[in-house]
């Protein structure tokens, strides 16, 4: 048995009611699933977290894929982190403990980063890649898997989860310059060109 329990606090019962309601059942489940990864990961690398902490950066980490960011014009990483904090200053929350909420959700698509910040950090990007890339799969036991995926099913995830970066990041393509998601819509939207490094280096305005 995972034996990971939900925090039963008022802030994390609110969070949850928040994203049940902004967000859709796949989010939801995915972003259940990633606080269950995260804290048996944080078990298994024997951490301490704060479990409220971690898991409103969980519940909040997908939603700026919502279409009520799709005009922003920032990276969806970045209006999940802003809603995060305005939800945990809403709730006199210590900025301190706001910033690490933040900046996990900021960086949990930025890969060789977070794993060496504070645990709520390394841990929300260590479940995101466990229950999207897989990545550790075998570090979680295949009865804990079992029982966390009873909890909430994931049915044509790969595709779903894939259907839903498009959709959330489409409408903003140029902010998948430097990031994963240029991946996502190479694949998905015909026609998109990512962003070229080198090419943006070699075309800017300086003579040389």
């Amino acid at each position: 048995m995972t034996t990971i329990q939900i925090p039963d606090t008022k802030i994390a019962r609110e969070a949850t009611e928040l994203v049940r309601d902004q967000t859709t059942d796949l989010v939801y489940d995915h972003s259940r699933r990633v606080y269950h990864w995260a804290s048996l990961q944080g078990r298994n690398r024997d951490l301490s977290w704060d479990p409220e902490l971690l898991y409103v950066a969980a519940m909040f980490h997908d939603i700026g894929l919502g279409e009520a960011h799709h005009a922003s014009g920032r990276r969806f990483e970045v209006d999940g982190a802003v809603a995060a904090r305005d939800f945990l200053r809403g709730h006199d929350v210590a900025e301190d403990s706001v910033r690490r909420v933040w900046t996990a959700i900021a960086l949990h698509t930025t890969p060789g980063i977070p794993e060496f910040m504070e645990p709520e950090i390394a841990l929300l990007t260590a479940g995101v890649e466990y229950d999207v890339l897989g990545i550790g799969y075998h570090d979680i036991s295949p009865e804990q898997r079992a029982e966390v995926v009873a909890l909430h099913p994931r049915p044509d995830f790969k595709r779903r989860i894939l259907q839903s970066f498009t959709d959330g990041i489409a409408p903003k393509p140029d902010t998948t310059f430097g990031n994963v998601k240029a991946d996502v819509l190479a694949h998905y939207v015909p026609g998109f060109r990512r962003g070229d490094f080198v090419e943006t280096i070699l075309n800017s305005d300086w003579p040389e």
